[in-house]
């Protein structure tokens, strides 16, 4: 019995399903999967290598059923097809009830067992008429998931800045914590609105290259050092990490870049910063609202 790992759900959740020992998939084939959710619709990644699994962050396991035929290509275009009628309906009673939450979108299985309604809201709501008037409406359990602003980006962005569609909505498992340090150690522009994703937080994009800039950085004298080159003794004020050099202030008042290997000594290190307690960095990223703890299954689910 083959393995293999599967994207599924509106979240692009991945887990690990096995098939049928007749049965095998190649990478981007359509299937249909039993999860602990229900019966939905999901796409073969890969197989399922101890290095792959290893790579999940925290992996689902379920069954491969079949591979996706025309029937349920058309079954699937059908709740597609009603997706706006149902997100509007949800909204009418949201109205109603005067909640305080946004809708962010409508996730209805492909095997009917629930429609899951994503939601941001800054603190608690108290939705059990919500999930009566649904259920009663669409006969299926109700499932009330609160998110967070990357979160429904993931749901709804498309396209970054950068021409390409957005990394949460494609290879991304997990979302990385991103600091304004990061985008600081790579000379990155300061300004909120060039650095910032459709989420409104920190591009996740600046995490990706950090661990480069922190190795290369390391490799350099560090901005305040005094060091001695074949021109002369220097202070060093500035560093260019991708082309290795620092820029060196010298004795005579004279700025210079030189290359990191022309640097035959460090006579006297930088000075050490002093350590101040950190503060919450506003720049960091975090998936869930901060006011309260996300409602979970239990609290909130109903059955029809």
């Amino acid at each position: 019995m083959a393995d293999y790992v599967v994207r599924y759900g509106s979240m692009r959740l991945l887990g690990v399903f096995s098939a049928r020992a007749k049965d095998e998939f190649e990478r981007d084939e359509s299937v249909i999967v039993r999860t602990k959710r229900g019966l939905e619709n999901g796409t073969v990644l890969c197989v399922a290598t101890e290095q792959a699994i290893a790579n999940l962050p925290d992996p689902t396991r379920g069954h491969i059923l079949r591979g996706m035929t025309a029937e349920d290509e058309s079954e699937i275009t059908h709740l597609q097809n009603n997706s706006s009628r149902e997100f509007e309906l949800c909204r009418k009673f949201v109205d109603q009830l005067k909640l305080e939450m946004q809708l962010v979108d409508i996730e209805h299985l492909f095997g009917g067992e629930r429609i899951v309604i994503y939601y941001l809201a800054e603190n608690r709501v108290d939705f059990r008429d919500l999930v009566k008037l649904l259920a009663a409406e669409f006969h299926t359990r109700i499932e009330m998931r609160q998110i967070g602003v990357r979160d429904e980006a993931k749901l709804l962005a498309d396209y970054g800045d950068c021409g390409k569609p957005v990394c949460c909505n494609t290879h991304l498992s997990e979302m990385p914590p991103v600091s304004m340090k990061m985008a600081k150690l790579q000379k990155a522009t300061l300004d909120p609105t060039k650095i910032s994703g459709r989420c409104g937080r920190l591009k996740c994009c600046l995490r990706y290259e950090y661990d480069t800039y922190e190795e290369l950085q390391r490799e350099l004298p560090p901005i305040g050092a005094e060091v001695v080159t074949r021109d002369g003794r220097g202070k060093v004020i500035n560093q260019e990490i991708l082309a290795g050099q620092v820029l060196l202030r010298m004795e005579d008042n004279r700025t210079i870049l030189v290359d990191a290997g022309e640097v035959l000594s460090v006579v006297k290190a930088a000075p050490p910063q002093s350590k101040k307690r950190r503060k919450p960095d506003r720049g960091e990223n975090s998936s869930q609202p901060k006011s309260r703890r996300p409602q979970t299954d239990d609290d909130a689910s109903k059955d029809s």
